[in-house]
């Protein structure tokens, strides 16, 4: 796997005869929610965008109806010790809602722990002005792409 940028791209993938859908990754948050999307073949994940959470369920089912989504990857909130984050009471009845408005998308889970430090400074990184750093939906929708990238690269290493 080389590193280009900040996205993982796999030197062997194997192709499908089937089209595949999307991978969607969610970073919800109380007042935000930051996307991040996969193409179509599951080797770039990007920023999609980042929505206010009340209109999140609006704004996922009109995305599902333009673009295919094969699998929702929500963030799992942990302490360092593995238990759950005091933000699990809100994220947990979100992926309930999800799924109940989606069930025929499966949702994976993912330990979100360091994608926002890991963000922050993948936009120190890149070079990116301190006020622009300072933008949190930013943050939000690279932390989702980070949320996803890690998703894609362990579900590569178990497809092995």
């Amino acid at each position: 796997m080389h590193i280009i940028g900040t996205f993982y791209v796999p030197l062997h993938r194997k192709t499908k005869t089937t089209e595949m859908g999307r991978i969607l990754a969610i970073d919800y948050g109380l007042k935000r929610t930051g996307l991040a999307v996969t193409d179509e073949l599951h080797i770039i994940a990007h920023e999609l965008t980042t929505v206010e959470t009340p209109r999140l369920l609006s704004f996922l089912k009109d995305y599902c109806q333009k673009e295919t989504v094969e699998r929702f990857v929500v963030g799992e909130a942990k302490h360092l010790n593995n238990t759950p984050a005091e933000s699990a009471r809100i994220i947990e009845p979100f992926v309930h809602q999800l799924s109940t408005t989606f069930p025929s998308i499966p949702i994976a889970r993912i330990d979100e722990r360091f994608s926002s430090k890991m963000a922050f400074q993948s936009m120190i990184d890149s070079g990116m002005k301190k006020k622009q750093r300072q933008d949190k939906a930013a943050i939000d929708s690279i932390s989702a792409t980070i949320m996803l990238q890690d998703y894609m690269q362990q579900s590569q290493h178990t497809s092995k």
